[in-house]
């Protein structure tokens, strides 16, 4: 009876080993992918910067010279005509790289905040993808912590990101809200939705979770805040809920509006 009471002992104590070495190898991988957010974000923004900054201004140089190269050539026709095709490349490659260079990090979210680059995002994504946007942003527009704004910002796009590649949708909404001492970020689609199976799936950290949904869930696990998606045959919705810092002052709850049927 006496060997059976240690053993018993022994056994509830290595289970209590394994459960603080499980929580620990936990919260360590949860703070290497937080990690990884943080150089990914600072990645792109180097990036944006260089191909703003660089080569962007290669380009310019290179449409400059060349339209020297056109008013030199305006009496011989063929070469002037080359020289045309030459200067819409150039044109065109350089809004291709100013375009690449804001959807990774857009200069607006630095200097005048997240209201202004969702804006310009929407407008950007609508264009692009031929989905009708309607977009309801708090009337508010105090900077936040640039924490919480690019954490936001990035929950956009990969949201947007996902109504385009497996919606159906044609019509989506973003709904932005201060919310007593929280801000809320919603994007609501009318498109196919997503089977209970597969969504309870997607709740969970499961594999089957993505690169981009598992990145939402760690941007709002940094900040104490939730993510959360719901779905059913009228279409699909993701919501980010950020608890704001004490510095940062909340105004009066107002609901987002759905979608008109």
């Amino acid at each position: 009876m006496w060997i059976l009471s240690r053993r018993s002992r022994k056994l509830t104590l290595s289970n209590a080993q394994l459960s603080t070495l499980v929580l620990q190898r936990t919260a360590a991988l949860q703070n290497l992918s937080q990690r990884l957010l943080k150089v990914q974000d600072e990645e792109r923004r180097r990036v944006a910067r260089d191909l703003h900054d660089s080569t962007g201004q290669t380009l310019t140089a290179l449409k400059i010279s060349v339209a020297i190269l056109q008013e030199q050539l305006k009496r011989d026709p063929c070469t002037f005509g080359a020289a045309s095709e030459i200067a819409a490349l150039a044109d065109q490659a350089l809004q291709e790289i100013r375009t690449m260079s804001y959807l990774l990090h857009p200069p607006l979210l630095d200097e005048v905040g997240f209201h202004s680059a969702a804006e310009w995002y929407a407008e950007g994504f609508a264009k692009r993808s031929g989905i009708k946007v309607s977009l309801d942003l708090a009337a508010k527009r105090e900077r936040l912590p640039i924490t919480i704004e690019t954490a936001l910002f990035r929950v956009l796009q990969e949201s947007l990101t996902n109504v385009h590649r497996h919606s159906g949708a044609l019509e989506v909404s973003i709904c932005f809200q201060h919310q007593d001492e929280t801000v809320v970020l919603e994007i609501r689609d009318r498109g196919r939705g997503i089977s209970m199976e597969r969504l309870n799936r997607l709740r969970e950290a499961s594999s089957e979770t993505g690169v981009g949904l598992a990145g939402m869930r760690e941007r709002m696990n940094e900040l104490n805040g939730r993510f959360e998606i719901e779905s059913d045959g009228h279409g699909t919705s993701m919501r980010a809920i950020v608890p704001l810092p004490a510095i940062a002052l909340s105004a009066q709850p107002r609901d987002c509006g759905s979608l008109a049927a």
